[in-house]
């Protein structure tokens, strides 16, 4: 991929909904096309990589975890600290959840990040919406998500599910008190092929430029036969200023 190429990505963030029925054959034609993109991955369940049949109850993950060995996998590197965490559930299916040890697990991993790192967490399920798809829930409990995220230490939260891009800083929806550590909220747009029957579905992705002050968040659409720049958003690091 062209993008790929000219960005060079130290890492390459999928959110879930790799597949449509969770079905092998799809698994495995999603993990062909991403491992041929060259970075490394990593890559979280959605509630669409379930199966929609009675395995949903007695073997949720089997396929995806075949291809992928891990539903919470996690990346280490100098610069990155990312946390992937499984919002998917058979019995909440639109919404998902997480749960206080999953938590607990991201808060133990980022302790031991270097400190410059960027400590970054991956769920499926979305925190805040686009505007135009407000009938999609976000992940069970929203708010304590978001809380235990942050106290975790997460300063970038990476979500899809609802296939259309939303990014946001806490403060910018959430009233807390002033001083707080700021925290990066970032829904990914679909990669895949839009469904015909839904009007406005970009196919998009996001790409993130971390430097010791700054996230600055690039948003490519794909139009025609190539990639389109949307939008630059920037997000300070570290505790929140006035101005």
């Amino acid at each position: 991929m062209d993008l790929v190429e000219r960005i060079r990505p130290e890492l390459i963030v999928a959110s879930g909904d790799l597949t449509h029925r969770a079905k092998r054959q799809q698994q495995e034609n999603a993990a062909r096309f991403l491992r041929s993109l060259g970075p490394p991955l990593l890559v979280v369940p959605g509630n669409h990589d379930m199966p929609w049949t009675v395995r949903r109850l007695t073997g949720p993950f089997v396929e995806f975890e075949r291809v992928w060995q891990t539903t919470e996998p996690l990346f280490q590197s100098e610069t990155l600290q990312v946390v992937g965490l499984n919002s998917a559930r058979p019995w909440r299916h639109q919404s998902g959840g997480i749960r206080s040890r999953q938590l607990a697990r991201a808060r133990e991993l980022f302790e031991t990040a270097p400190p410059a790192a960027l400590r970054v967490v991956v769920l499926h399920h979305h925190l805040i919406g686009a505007p135009w798809r407000s009938r999609k829930k976000p992940v069970s409990h929203r708010n304590e998500v978001l809380a235990g995220l942050v106290d975790a230490g997460a300063e970038l939260i990476l979500a899809g599910h609802i296939h259309q891009a939303a990014v946001s800083e806490r403060h910018e929806f959430e009233v807390v008190a002033g001083g707080v550590r700021g925290v990066t909220v970032s829904i990914a747009p679909g990669l895949g092929r839009p469904r015909p029957s839904r009007r406005g579905e970009a196919r998009g992705v996001h790409t993130y430029t971390v430097s010791s002050s700054e996230i600055e968040i690039e948003t490519s659409v794909w139009i025609g036969d190539d990639w389109a720049r949307t939008a630059v958003r920037r997000f300070s690091r570290g505790p929140a200023s006035s101005v």
